[in-house]
């Protein structure tokens, strides 16, 4: 057998079961392509001619049918998808050729190079939420507090008491702080003690002493009035004096305690009067003196070179200036 012939028949056609399709044959079946099992073949080889078989041999999973398929990755049955639903591809993107995709990691604000986590910006976020605690508490403890008074006030018949709070105050056994003012004397004329042609009338209306008594026959030297006059302090005064004179100036000598002051007594004719009516010309005057503490002699006299026609009504010690 020369090489590269190996006869009439390829050895596929040698199929011992071949009558059996004999009947097809006969009965006008369709070949099939290639010939075999009963069909006639291609035609034989040709001495110095390669053989081109229809039906290589190739390695097990080579042939491909149709177009070419991707091979997918073995999925085990427990993670398969139940029956009726797609399966999930569990192979590696880079089984299919694809090549892995990677995300890139951002890099961290406000570490710095180098450096840990932003402890400053938990710290602040740590105060802020304890600030936030602090604020809550505080605001229940307040409402707490403003049911507790409504429950208080509705206890009391349902309005709120409008009542002021009662102190209880013990009287204080201190002296008091504040000066109240001093109570100075004051005497009528007509009860003090006269000298010389002084003596007592209610003749002349207007007069204020006790049942209008007032002191008269002044206008002669040696006449006087003395008064004892108690003092609560030491200071200077005012000696007031209220009189009356037939609209024409006087004056008379004033002593303390035994000697003439430093100004006399003063009688004149303040109101600018013209009628000669003593009843018409009722006015006061003053003097300033220094009184010591305790009791006082107050003189007023009418002595040599004096202008005395006067009517004395009263005394009174005033504070001075």
């Amino acid at each position: 057998m020369a090489a590269g012939n190996d006869g009439a028949n390829t050895p596929e056609d040698d199929d011992p079961f071949g009558y059996l399709y004999e009947d097809g044959q006969a009965a006008g079946a369709r070949p099939p392509q290639g010939g075999g099992y009963g069909y006639p073949g291609p035609a034989p080889a040709q001495p110095g001619v390669p053989r081109t078989s229809y039906n290589q041999v190739r390695t097990v999973g080579e042939r491909q049918y149709g177009h070419h398929q991707q091979q997918q990755a073995y999925v085990p049955p427990q993670q398969q998808a139940p029956y009726g639903q797609p399966q999930a591809q569990y192979a590696a993107p880079e089984t299919y050729g694809a090549q892995p995709q990677t995300r890139p990691i951002p890099p961290q604000r406000g570490g710095g190079s180098g450096r840990g986590p932003n402890t400053r910006g938990l710290l602040i976020g740590a105060v802020a939420v304890v600030a936030v605690v602090v604020v809550g508490i505080a605001a229940a403890l307040i409402t707490n507090s403003g049911k507790e008074n409504d429950k208080d006030s509705q206890a009391g018949g349902g309005t709120p008491s409008t009542a002021p709070t009662q102190v209880s105050e013990t009287p204080s056994t201190e002296p008091s702080t504040e000066k109240t003012p001093e109570e100075l004397p004051k005497q009528d004329a007509a009860t003090l003690t006269l000298g010389g042609s002084a003596t007592t009338e209610k003749t002349v209306p207007g007069a204020e002493g006790v049942d209008g008594a007032y002191v008269s026959g002044f206008n002669a030297p040696g006449a006087s009035v003395t008064w004892k006059a108690n003092m609560p302090t030491a200071g200077k005064y005012r000696l007031t004096v209220r009189y009356a004179i037939p609209a024409v100036d006087a004056n008379a000598t004033l002593t303390v305690n035994g000697k003439p002051n430093s100004l006399p007594i003063g009688l004149k004719n303040f109101i600018h009067s013209s009628d000669p009516n003593l009843e018409k010309n009722w006015q006061t005057t003053w003097a300033p003196v220094d009184l010591q503490k305790g009791d006082n002699e107050i003189k007023i006299s009418c002595e040599a070179g004096n202008q005395c026609n006067v009517l004395l009504d009263w005394l009174e010690v005033t504070p001075g200036q």
